[in-house]
């Protein structure tokens, strides 16, 4: 089957950023971690059951879309990403400098609560990634890049801005069931942005603003939302899974060492 190259490319970009860190290097007398990368085909991955249907901003049932193919195809990268980020927490001095900018975020997140919270994750992404396309950074037309890809490059498109804040919330304490990656309707393109609710409601994280909007102020068309499922995105304060999936063809990419 054919093996999504959305992942293969984002793979590679993480496993240098891993290898070039010099986290390969430390503490020489530590048993090395073997990370098996499974990549899903994403034929693979669109017979996976659906999460069960809750409802999420603007009234969206969370439902398999034409978009869950490149989320959960995401997830394996992830899960290399939990790994990068808790050898960071433990030494900091081999981080690379894309998962200490990140951790800084997560940081300043966990300081506050509420409205602050999603607030100060929105405000410092956005400061953190400049816009590009990824025909012009990655050579295709439309790749889903991980956090930590993200802020090597310091650049995204909209859906690189939107996975960043996901996770940044996520591990800033905000409970997945209170997150959802949107795909709404702008002009004639789709758009990527994150919904985080606060005291039941729910508020549009957009690349395009500063400020929190609710969803009447929004003034967007949402078409599908994914995540929000628990455990849907692995855990950057767990050790990352590298079993593959019961039932799926899952063919192996690469294979990555780290130190810990």
């Amino acid at each position: 089957m054919r093996v999504s190259s959305n992942v293969r490319a984002a793979a590679r970009v993480l496993s240098v950023l891993a290898l070039a860190s010099g986290l390969s290097g430390a503490a020489q007398s530590s048993p090395l971690i073997h990370l098996g990368v499974f990549v899903p085909a994403e034929s693979a991955l669109i017979t996976r059951p659906a999460p069960p249907k809750t409802r999420g901003p603007f009234g969206l049932a969370d439902t398999t879309n034409i978009y869950s193919a490149r989320w959960q195809n995401l997830q394996p990268l992830l899960r290399i990403e939990a790994k990068i980020v808790e050898m960071c927490r433990a030494a900091a001095s081999g981080c690379p400098a894309a998962a200490a900018k990140f951790i800084a975020v997560v940081d300043a997140g966990r300081k506050l609560q509420g409205r602050a919270r999603i607030g100060e994750i929105n405000r410092a992404v956005n400061l953190a990634i400049r816009p590009a396309s990824d025909l012009a950074q990655y050579g295709v037309i439309e790749l889903w890049a991980s956090p930590l890809t993200t802020f090597a490059s310091g650049a995204g498109d909209c859906e690189d801005y939107a996975i960043a804040k996901y996770v940044a919330l996520r591990e800033a304490g905000v409970p997945e069931r209170d997150l959802r990656l949107l795909v709404v309707r702008l002009g004639n393109d789709d758009h990527a942005v994150v919904s985080a609710r606060v005291d039941g409601e729910w508020l549009i994280l957009d690349n395009r603003n500063m400020r929190l909007l609710t969803e009447a102020d929004s003034g967007l068309e949402a078409l599908y939302a994914l995540g929000g499922a628990p455990n849907s995105v692995p855990s950057m304060t767990e050790a990352p899974a590298t079993a593959a999936a019961p039932g799926l063809d899952w063919p192996q990419s690469f294979a990555v060492e780290l130190s810990v």
